[in-house]
């Protein structure tokens, strides 16, 4: 059993690793993909999308459907939410400090340098990685993990998330993928702390 799980998170890495290094590879096609596929109406439809996926958002519609199942006497979707804001709040924290600690100039940005160093105030230089991304993937990975057929329900969210902003020329695709991988693993922490807690019926 043990070999087996060793296996898995093997495997998962070996993914995650291929996916990073492959988004890092194809980050100026797709930004120039992005750049030369301008369309105003869909840019406003992403604008919306990329408001919804801030962290306040999910953190209030964490906090509501949190309040909602713990009225409906249902604690263990009540601590399930309770361990989603937990994980989406360390993305969203550990995001921010890397994004300050690299300072990544943001594509719509024309800079001498890619990579800026610690950068505490300016947004347009706070790229890497992407804050809504890793937010919204470490919510929808709790409940990934909690209750499958929801988890997929939901990630469609991310995703389309992190389209808009690489449509809004908010990051590259290397910034979203991390903000991805970033959430999947502070999903993961969390839940490995908080499973046994959640599942007991008691």
């Amino acid at each position: 059993m043990k070999q087996r799980s060793v296996f898995y998170w093997m495997l998962g890495i070996i993914i995650a690793a291929i996916a990073i290094a492959m988004a890092f590879y194809f980050d100026a096609s797709v930004a120039n993909f992005m750049a030369t596929h301008q369309n105003r109406t869909l840019r406003n439809v992403m604008l919306n999308v990329s408001r919804f996926g801030d962290w306040w958002e999910h953190f209030l519609v964490g906090l509501g459907l949190m309040g909602i199942a713990w009225w409906r006497g249902n604690r263990k979707w009540a601590r399930i939410f309770v361990a989603a804001l937990i994980a989406l709040s360390i993305a969203g924290l550990t995001g921010r400090v890397i994004k300050i600690s690299t300072g990544r100039a943001r594509p719509s940005v024309k800079a001498e340098q890619m990579w800026n160093g610690p950068r505490v105030s300016g947004s347009k230089y706070h790229s890497f990685p992407s804050g809504h991304v890793d937010v919204s993937m470490g919510f929808v990975g709790v409940l990934l993990l909690a209750k499958r057929r929801i988890g997929l329900a939901c990630l469609p969210i991310p995703i389309l998330i992190g389209f808009s902003r690489l449509y809004l020329r908010a990051h590259y695709l290397s910034d979203v993928v991390c903000g991805a991988a970033l959430g999947i693993v502070a999903a993961l922490v969390v839940w490995h702390f908080a499973r046994r807690r959640i599942e007991n019926r008691k």
